[in-house]
């Protein structure tokens, strides 16, 4: 059953019931809500294998005691997730049985074995969860994990493939980043760098999205792209390309980063010798609390990290840039390429990331 602006809710005995948004928790359990959200892209984005003009998103709120933390789920093609495929899981989600958000690890079990899969929705709950807790102890996620928010990197800018005129265009927009990521992987590899040298010598990192299928070819164009001062490769080839892939790696003059390749946890030590590091996002495996676990076994492993994301709202960006102190590189562009963001969270200086001085997640609501 819907509740007020188009929340639904599941309050006890798992059963959805109506509410609004100004009521309060019972002190025997939490609260969850949530409602799906259409995000509106700037630009046409389009990478290897698709191209849209929107992302589906749900949001999420858990309230106790008349606190709320907000979470997101982001569903863009390839996770396979969708409205219909969240709002079943989360109406599966029964929080009122907890009477103690901060039995974390208790409650995001439930959470993992009520279906497989599900890492959208999952991360949802668990970013709330992570926002709530924060604001309960008046402190933002990145203090209480004893992280320095002055080491937090410059974060990517991503520029979809496009013309020419309209890549020059995203080019001269990104001006204040560091670092430009670059969608390639089609047959105008070449011509993508190129207009953007033509206006632009920031340095550039490359995702293919599993584009190149030839290993010769993948290496002779990272060893193209270094000259023309790419820094890092992103999922070069089909990640089924195991072999190929760690052959490449092995050869290559630049660091290959796993991104399809590497989901969860569990697929950690798998990229390894394979890879020269991985990409986490919080949609891909389930939320903050498995990323921060993947970024300490990647570190154990020697293997570089990059905190990455999906098109997503101020919420989801936010959560993931409390764990941008710990890794190597950044890529947390997602809120920036939409145009109706509800949110205010971690924003972007001279193309560093600031992490905002508040607790949770560290956002507010604009609306």
């Amino acid at each position: 059953m819907a509740g007020a602006a188009g929340f639904s809710y599941v309050g006890l005995n798992n059963q959805e019931i109506p509410g609004n948004l100004g009521k309060k928790a019972s002190r025997q359990g939490l609260v969850l809500r949530f409602k799906p959200y259409e995000l509106e892209l700037r630009h046409v984005f389009t990478i290897a294998t698709s191209s849209r003009k929107t992302t589906p998103v749900m949001l999420t709120e858990i309230e106790y005691d008349g606190v709320t933390g907000y979470g997101e789920a982001s569903m863009p093609p390839y996770l396979g997730e969708s409205h219909e495929t969240v709002h079943n899981f989360l109406s599966k989600v029964n929080l009122a049985q907890f009477n103690n958000p901060f039995l974390m690890e208790e409650i995001l079990d439930y959470v993992e074995q009520i279906a497989p899969g599900n890492y959208a929705a999952k991360a949802s709950v668990d970013i709330a969860l992570h926002d709530l807790t924060g604001k309960m102890l008046k402190q933002p996620w990145f203090r209480i994990w004893g992280l320095n928010p002055e080491k937090a990197p410059f974060t990517s800018f991503t520029i979809g493939m496009d013309t020419p005129e309209v890549v020059r265009k995203k080019v001269e927009e990104a001006s204040p980043y560091k670092i430009l990521k670059v969608k390639l992987g089609m047959d105008n590899d070449k011509e993508m760098i190129e207009t953007i040298r033509s206006v632009s010598k920031t340095p550039l990192c490359v995702d293919v999205n599993q584009g190149w299928k030839e290993r010769k070819m993948a290496l002779d164009m990272i060893y193209w792209l270094k000259d023309k001062g790419v820094v890092f490769i992103e999922q070069p080839m089909p990640k089924n390309m195991v072999d190929d892939i760690a052959w490449l790696t092995q050869n290559s003059p630049l660091p290959v980063i796993a991104d399809e390749s590497v989901q969860t946890f569990q697929d950690v030590k798998k990229v390894l010798g394979v890879y020269s590091g991985i990409n986490i996002k919080l949609m891909k495996c389930g939320g903050m609390r498995s990323a921060f676990r993947m970024v300490n076994t990647a570190r154990a492993l020697n293997l570089k990290v990059m905190i990455g994301c999906m098109t997503e709202t101020s919420c989801a960006v936010s959560a993931a840039a409390q764990l941008s102190p710990m890794v190597d590189w950044a890529d947390l562009d997602g809120n920036l390429l939409i145009s109706n963001d509800i949110y205010d969270g971690v924003t972007v200086e001279g193309g560093k990331l600031m992490l905002p001085e508040r607790p949770g997640i560290g956002i507010v609501r604009k609306v």
